[in-house]
């Protein structure tokens, strides 16, 4: 049972660490609120906890000076220490709450003196498409930014309802199709970031997730020159493949996209994920890229 209870303890011990390791301002500002609010709260456990020792070792046998009160009923003292502490944390608590979620606003754009970066982000079955409209470009599974330059993300669904999320830099967002969110973020420094799919989708949501790749500015600019060099064209033909539920093994890039792809799948002009044909598709990356029987271009 200790045993156990030690192997718990230590799963649980990696829970949260992105959250506690920020990389850029919004992840930093909830990463305050959620110390500030584990602070509040324990004003509460603290004393809470204090106050059964003292009562068990001032109520022991062995105590003479202890003053039992069998009849004992009601005393207004009493009411008022255990009402007014928690009243008073659940106002602190709701304050940090209201100031924080119009601070937070996914939709409120960070201050910056760079112009921020349209990316613009489909969720797919089981991948995640990032087109970058004014740079011409798409890529795959592969989120790449120069730090230090705010996102704006606008974020839609190809197919189920998901959720986009990269825990180090801050706010998860819903992605519905027929619907497009937005969603400000930055990532202060370089550095590769997890994201991931927050919302179970399917038999290939385990493998939904990406990286972002935050470089150095000439990096980044580099990187859109390569990209504009090599790789195939996305297109409404390119697209529907993309369609097909998948994992692909290794993310790829597009040289170009087709003008206003983007609104297509919004306002639905293009068709949602059509699932798998033939049957369900082996999606699982356990064997390798020879394990995904889907080909994706």
């Amino acid at each position: 049972m200790l045993l156990a209870a030690l192997i718990v303890l230590c799963e649980l011990g990696g829970c949260g660490r992105a959250q506690l390791q920020p990389a850029g301002p919004v992840g930093d500002a909830e990463r305050e609120i959620l110390l500030d609010s584990v602070v509040i709260m324990l004003a509460i456990i603290v004393p809470t906890i204090i106050a059964i020792f003292a009562v068990v070792w001032w109520y022991r046998p062995s105590n003479a000076r202890a003053r039992r009160l069998p009849d004992f009923v009601y005393s207004g003292r009493v009411e008022l220490v255990v009402w007014s502490i928690p009243v008073l944390v659940i106002i602190f608590l709701g304050g940090i709450a209201w100031i924080g979620s119009h601070d937070l606003d996914p939709a409120k754009p960070l201050p910056s003196k760079q112009p921020a970066l349209d990316v613009q982000v489909v969720s797919l079955d089981w991948k995640w498409l990032f087109i970058y409209p004014k740079l011409g470009i798409a890529s795959v599974n592969r989120l790449v930014v120069p730090a230090g330059v705010p996102l704006h993300l606008t974020l839609t669904s190809a197919s189920v309802w998901n959720v986009f999320w990269v825990p180090q830099l801050g706010s998860m967002i819903y992605c519905m199709s027929g619907m497009a969110d937005t969603l400000y973020l930055e990532a202060s420094k370089p550095g590769v970031y997890y994201g991931e799919s927050a919302m179970i989708s399917g038999d290939g949501f385990a493998d939904m997730h990406f990286d972002t790749d935050a470089v150095p500015a000439d990096r980044f600019d580099a990187w859109v020159a390569s990209t504009r060099g090599a790789g195939p064209v996305l297109d409404e033909q390119s697209y529907r493949r993309l369609l097909r539920q998948s994992v692909p093994p290794r993310p790829y890039t597009y040289r170009s996209v087709e003008p206003g792809l983007f609104a297509d799948i919004v306002m639905l002009r293009l068709p949602p994920g059509q699932g798998p044909h033939g049957g369900v598709p082996s999606v699982h990356p356990v064997g390798g890229s020879n394990a995904h029987s889907v080909t994706l271009r």
